[in-house]
């Protein structure tokens, strides 16, 4: 009798798909209080209101609006653009991935700087498209001349991060123009702004401006970072509307809670709060950044809610110093991004990185 022939039932691409790998958590250690600072969370308490919306009666037998329409509706009042210029999802993530969903498929191309955000390549390498990472500059920028000339025939998709996660620098708003006259209007440009309420940098680009005048364009924010609603799950694209119609039917439905929804709109309803506590945060950050320049470190320009330390090789070196520490942060191998968080805990990160300078720089 012949045996049949087994087939794995899963797909090749998944060969080269990357696994995401999350923030760790701080170890514990005796007499210290353990901060994370690996995952970009928002150390603030929430707003007013938000708690008292999702506490909010709902019936868990019941779906949630899978349109998301008055969460759209506020969103539309406050970006003041039409309810058809608006996606929403569970998370900048899932926006992310139905773009991939909606361009990339075997033999198409994506270009996307690196390092960068690791769901763009993941996303990609899932519909099994050829995936074209550029690294970054000097001063760890995108490259913006690099990526506008890897792009071909084939490219579907490029994807663009202001500010940089996990570096921090943004990309100007003469930068941005000059590459999106490069780019073919049949390449679609994702611009992930998941930090722009952070940004200070008079310089940097305004995505929600910038769509007036780009049809190819499509700007992916999140209530995960400012808003501090990082475990709700909400984020949203915004475009023109033949663009926004195909991002819909890639989005899971009713992937957006109704608690989640309702604590949206009320973060909305205060938003000047929000802007207000993400200069705050920004005020640290620019504080820390400094305070880490003058123990010597070359810290590149950090525009979001965290800080990127370029140590290469000393990656693991450094992260293993916090974790004695109960510091938790995000080794990334060539580099360390240091997320903004309570005053102790970054004076703790500092005492930690002069120490460590001292031992693996000592001629510095």
């Amino acid at each position: 009798m012949t045996q049949a022939t087994t087939h794995s039932p899963f797909r090749s691409a998944l060969a080269t798909v990357p696994t995401y790998k999350a923030g760790k958590q701080p170890a514990a250690v005796a007499g210290l209080t353990p901060y994370k600072l690996s995952s970009n969370e928002h150390y603030l308490q929430p707003l007013p209101g938000v708690m008292e919306a999702i506490a909010e009666p709902n019936t868990p037998a019941a779906y949630p609006d899978p349109a998301a329409s008055a969460l759209t509706t506020a969103l539309a009042e406050y970006l003041r653009v039409p309810t058809d210029h608006i996606a929403v999802g569970a998370g900048g993530s899932e926006i992310i991935t139905a773009l991939s969903h909606i361009t990339l498929e075997p033999e198409a191309e994506v270009v996307y700087p690196s390092p960068s955000f690791e769901l763009y390549s993941q996303a990609a390498a899932l519909n099994g498209a050829n995936r074209t990472p550029v690294g970054l500059t000097g001063e760890l920028k995108h490259d913006l001349k690099t990526m506008a000339e890897a792009i071909t025939e084939h490219t579907r998709l490029v994807a663009l991060c202001s500010p940089n996660n996990p570096t921090g620098p943004t990309i100007s708003k003469d930068e941005f123009e000059t590459f999106m006259a490069e780019v073919p209007s049949g390449v679609l440009v994702v611009l992930d702004e998941a930090y722009w309420e952070f940004i200070t940098d008079p310089a940097a680009v305004n995505g929600l401006a910038a769509l007036n005048d780009y049809d190819n364009l499509v700007l992916v924010r999140t209530f995960s970072k400012a808003h501090g609603l990082a475990g709700l799950r909400i984020g949203y694209a915004v475009a023109k509307p033949h663009v926004i119609s195909e991002v819909r039917k890639a989005l899971i439905p009713f992937s957006v809670t109704a608690p989640s929804q309702k604590a949206a709109i009320a973060s909305l309803q205060r938003v000047d709060e929000v802007l207000e506590r993400a200069k705050t945060i920004a005020d640290v950050r620019d504080e820390f950044v400094a305070a880490l320049r003058s123990q010597g470190w070359d810290v590149p320009q950090a525009q979001a809610n965290f800080v990127w330390l370029p140590l290469g090789e000393l990656s693991t070196a450094f992260e293993d110093a916090c974790v004695a520490q109960s510091l938790a942060v995000r080794n990334l191998n060539d580099g360390v991004r240091i997320s903004i968080g309570e005053p102790d805990a970054m004076k703790r990160v500092l005492q930690v990185a002069a120490e460590f300078r001292k031992h693996h720089y000592p001629t510095a």
